[in-house]
């Protein structure tokens, strides 16, 4: 089964709309120049709000590691998504002090670019078009990926479909398809939701 990710969650009611759907995770942006930053306090009370069984997932820009670190020990997160520039010694020294599945963002332009996402010493990767540009890369580059990896980038309930039948990802991931006017939409991400079910069921 393809796994679902829904990002940039901010509000109370954005939760509700994830609890009422019920993705394998969604995320928390902790990045301060996103329009989708939350603060510290606001994730851990929207986190409170979650329902069991769907994975909070910080996502953060060249965070200092004991800010990610304080995060994981209050319950408020339970992975990490690095969207900076993390080398190998810092996903390192993240690893000797927890054991939260790390997603490392790459952002895809060329082969070399997947390349460079085969040899991340991360739990997992996401491959993306670039920050939040809501736009889809050249899929025809996943041909040598070769571990398992999140989707992102111009992800939509049209397109969710030839996305698991040609590439069978991990994972889907999308944060702006999914608002309206700038804010989560429940009948953007019922409906991406339910387009990735589908899919699994057919």
């Amino acid at each position: 089964m393809t796994k679902i990710k829904l990002c940039g969650l901010s509000r109370p009611c954005d939760i509700d709309y994830a609890n009422a759907l019920s993705p394998d995770y969604i995320g928390f942006v902790f990045a301060a120049q996103s329009k989708r930053y939350v603060t510290p306090e606001t994730a851990n009370a929207l986190r409170k709000r979650l329902k069991h069984g769907i994975m909070p997932v910080g996502v953060f820009v060249d965070a200092e590691i004991p800010q990610i670190l304080s995060l994981i020990q209050a319950g408020t997160i339970g992975a990490v998504q690095l969207h900076g520039k993390e080398d190998d010694a810092y996903l390192h020294a993240l690893r000797q002090q927890t054991n939260v599945p790390i997603l490392q963002a790459y952002r895809i332009r060329t082969a070399a670019d997947i390349a460079a996402a085969n040899c991340s010493i991360a739990d997992f990767v996401l491959l993306d078009s670039g920050a939040g540009t809501g736009t889809c890369f050249d899929w025809a580059l996943l041909s040598s990926i070769a571990r398992p990896y999140f989707l992102a980038g111009g992800l939509t309930a049209e397109n969710v479909g030839m996305a698991i039948a040609r590439l069978q990802p991990y994972a889907l991931d999308a944060s702006s398809a999914l608002e309206q006017d700038g804010y989560k939409d429940f009948g953007r991400m019922q409906a991406f939701v339910q387009s990735i079910r589908k899919e699994e069921i057919i």
